[in-house]
Formats: C-alpha cells, sequence, structure tokens
C-alpha cells in the first residue's frame, strides 16, 4: 500500500542517487579502491535509513490498521510478509 508519507524518502533516495553517481565517476577515474569503499559503505548506510523508515510507516499504517480492524487474515497477511521479508534481508 502506498502512502503520502512515502513523499518524504524521495529527497533521501535522490541523494543516494546521486551518491552512486559519484561512485560511478570515481571508478570511471579510477580513483583509490578505499575511497570507493568508502562511499559504497555510505550508500549501504543511506538505503539502510531509507528501509527503516519505510518499515517504519508500513507497521504505523498497514500493520496498526490490520490491528485495528480486528480481521485475522488480514493481520496473519501481513505477520506473514513481514516474516518472509526478514528473512529475505537475511539470505
Amino acid at each position: 500500500m502506498a502512502h503520502a508519507s512515502h513523499q518524504d524518502t524521495i529527497p533521501r533516495l535522490k541523494r543516494v542517487e546521486g551518491q552512486v553517481r559519484g561512485i560511478i565517476r570515481m571508478i570511471e577515474e579510477e580513483r583509490y579502491c578505499m575511497d570507493i569503499l568508502i562511499q559504497v559503505q555510505a550508500v549501504k548506510a543511506a538505503l539502510a535509513k531509507v528501509e527503516a523508515e519505510v518499515l517504519r510507516q508500513h507497521a504505523g499504517h498497514c500493520v496498526e490498521d490490520a490491528i485495528r480492524s480486528g480481521d485475522a487474515a488480514e493481520q496473519r497477511r501481513l505477520f506473514t510478509e513481514l516474516a518472509e521479508l526478514m528473512g529475505k534481508f537475511r539470505g
């Protein structure tokens, strides 16, 4: 489900996009490997923040709505969905 609050993540993703373009330039310019790796780590950290925010929004909206509705089938579906996603993160 999409939320208006997802719009808050767009500026953060645009910064990540700029960072990735910067890494491409660094590779094209044959910059020092450690400098490139540092920038890759920065991108990973920034994406982790986006991931955490989207997950927080999901829990705060979709999951909360399912709990409030009392719809046991929807609650199970969302729980299963989250459990499967967490399993993918580990793999």
